[in-house]
This record gives structure tokens, sequence and C-alpha cells, in this order.
């Protein structure tokens, strides 16, 4: 097969038909063969009943529904775990990812060798209050991960097969997929300008929060891919230095008051020195870190993927 298209929706009933419609033409006109996965993420409209209504018609749809919303990760996840093509492209169900865009994406990871494409929708019908937010971020995904993109969060994306076999979704994780991928081994990472089609249906199912939440994510996925497997390194060295700091605060303020006793003053209190106080936190904070880090370790020994190494090829 060489195409499986990936579909999450939450209350998109009135862009499907037309969603698929437009897919088909796209696969047929290039003699595609293919399979749309629709993941319906828990919608409480009747989404659900107008994907069961094109299963009828098409033998090449395949769908999944969530018992509630569960959220965009999950269900790219379990449509990653089903999908069979050899290329594996992503989208949006709200029509404002164009499937023409579908056949270049595809020959950029047939022809020109990429891993993975991703969608950069340069021209963009969002308002201010939504793409001053996404420009920020971008900056700051390419700024940690070392991925040349404009536009992390683009929902039209293709993937050789084995790239999304070697990646787990979770979480909130879905805006850091090239990321992910750049982690697992998979660098040859590629971005196409694509078309932003505005919103025909409905309405967002994005807020604000989604910006906050990709911050965290994506330190959080930084620092378990530099440090997951090696956690003293990180806690265990500022533990360190936290601790010698707090010792050598603590040594100025112990010769302090020796000089002062060998003077005949015995006045000054050792707790009325700041440096006091900064060498009982500096030093508390040095071995609290410490220890996490040697509880890190041993988490990491005892965890089942701790030898568990990405293969490109053996002979």
């Amino acid at each position: 097969m060489d195409i499986s298209i990936i579909i999450p929706l939450y209350n998109e009933a009135e862009s499907l038909p037309e969603l698929q419609a437009w897919i088909d033409r796209v696969m047929k006109a290039n003699n595609f063969s293919y399979e749309i996965i629709f993941i319906n993420d828990g919608s409480n409209d009747n989404s659900w009943d107008i994907i069961k209504e094109l299963q009828q018609k098409s033998p090449n749809i395949k769908a999944i529904k969530f018992r509630r919303n569960y959220g965009k990760s999950p269900a790219l996840q379990c449509g990653f775990q089903r999908a069979k093509g050899d290329i594996v492209i992503t989208m949006d169900a709200d029509l404002q990812d164009s499937p023409d865009e579908i056949p270049e994406l595809y020959r950029m990871i047939k022809e020109d060798g990429y891993d993975m494409v991703s969608g950069w929708k340069k021209k963009r019908y969002d308002p201010l209050s939504k793409t001053i937010p996404t420009k920020l971020f971008n900056a700051t995904a390419r700024k940690f991960s070392g991925v040349k993109l404009h536009d992390f969060n683009c929902g039209l994306k293709s993937y050789k097969n084995i790239v999304v076999k070697n990646i787990e979704v979770y979480n909130d994780m879905h805006r850091h997929i090239p990321y992910m991928a750049k982690i697992a081994g998979f660098s040859k990472i590629g971005e196409k300008v694509v078309q932003h089609q505005a919103r025909k249906y409905g309405t967002t199912k994005f807020g604000l929060d989604r910006f906050v939440n990709g911050y965290l994510d994506l330190i959080t996925l930084w620092f378990t891919a530099k440090f997951g497997k090696k956690p003293m390194h990180f806690f265990g060295l500022w533990g360190s230095v936290m601790f010698v700091i707090g010792f050598i605060a603590l040594a100025y303020v112990l010769t302090m008051k020796l000089i002062s006793i060998m003077a005949g003053d015995l006045r000054p209190l050792v707790a009325n020195s700041p440096y006091f106080y900064i060498s009982l936190t500096a030093m508390i904070l040095g071995v609290q870190m410490f220890l996490t880090g040697f509880l890190g370790e041993l988490i990491a020994r005892d965890s089942p993927k701790r030898n568990r190494y990405q293969i490109e090829e053996e002979i």
C-alpha cells in the first residue's frame, strides 16, 4: 500500500464528507493505493455516524472511536500503530489542510529521501492572537531541538512508515513530532510550504493553554532526551555545585567567627550573617539534588528500555 492517511477529529461532522471526497479525487488522480484512518476522539456530534456512512461507500476507510476525548496525541498514536502504507500522511479534519498537497509530500519522501516532511503554513488565516504566540513557540522549538522548521505544529505531515513505528506520541507531544523523530535517529527532516485554508465549518477546538503546555512539553522532551538515561549527569552535577557553594559560604561564616573570637569580640552571632542562610539552603538543596540523581539512576537502571537502541541495519 502506498499511503496511509491518518485524520484525528473532534466534532467535525460537517466537513467529513467533503474531506473524504477530496482525498478520493486526489488519490485516484495519482493512482495511489491508500487507506484513510479516521480517529474519532470522543466527538459528541454525529461524526461517528457520518464516518460509518462513508465507510459503506468506500472500502478504503477505517475508523477508531474513543469512548471519550483524549486529545490529538493519543489519536495520532493509535493511527500510527495501525498504519500499513509505505508513507504515512497526517492531516486535520477541518478542511484547513489541503489534500492536494499529498502527492508532493509523498514524492519528497519517496524520491528526495526525507524521513519526514512537515508542512509550513506560511500564509495563515488566523487572528494575531494565535499567529504571534505560534511564531514565538516555533522559534523556541527550533532553538531547543535544532530542527530547522518554521511550523512545528502544522497538522499536515508525511513520514516513512518506519518513523511512526519508532516514536511514541503521548500527552500533547504531537507538537514536537519532528523533534521526537530526530531523537529516534531520523534526522533527514524536510519542510514544504502548504496552503492554509480558512475554516469552513465549526469552530477551533484549541485554546491559548496549548501554548503554555507546548513550552512545558518541549522542556520535558529536551530533558528526557538529554538526561533520561543518565539523570545523575544533571542532578549530580548541579547538586555538587550547590553543595560546594554552601560549603564555601559556611567556611566564610566560620572563619569570620573565629577571627572575632581571636580578637576577643564574642558579640557577632553566626546567625546574623546572610552567608549562614546561604550555606544552609545551598547545602540542603545540593544534597537533595544529588539524591534525586541517585534515585533517578536506580530507576533508569531497572527500566526495560535502558538498552533499547535504534538499529538501522545489520548484516
